[in-house]
């Protein structure tokens, strides 16, 4: 049976600054991009030896509205306590800044 890839595509404002924090702070690699395509640019994010990707896209001359709540998340799950300090430094020293859920899952 072939692998199944889950992609999650997002349109934002600022597709340099959304690459370099997911790349910094996330330790994501980039797996694909297009430049100008349908009047689009976008670059595809991941991790290895996994079966999702994150798609982020600008359309040219469109502005995006900001997320609708602050439960509007991407949510990454680690396994281990010292996988999340390292993460948290990594996310921090970009300009991520800690925050206080609204849902305390």
């Amino acid at each position: 049976m072939p692998s199944v890839t889950l992609r999650i595509a997002r349109p934002t404002n600022n597709l340099e600054k959304l690459t370099h924090f997911y790349t910094t702070a996330l330790g994501m690699r980039i797996i694909g991009f297009f430049k100008d395509h349908a009047g689009f640019d976008g670059v595809m994010l991941g991790l290895p030896d996994c079966t999702w990707h994150l798609e982020f896209t600008h359309q040219h001359g469109v502005t995006v509205d900001p997320a609708p709540s602050k439960e509007h998340l991407l949510v990454f799950y680690l396994p281990a306590n010292e996988e999340w300090d390292t993460a948290v430094k990594r996310i921090e020293s970009t300009g991520g800044t800690r925050v206080q859920s609204e849902n305390p899952y």
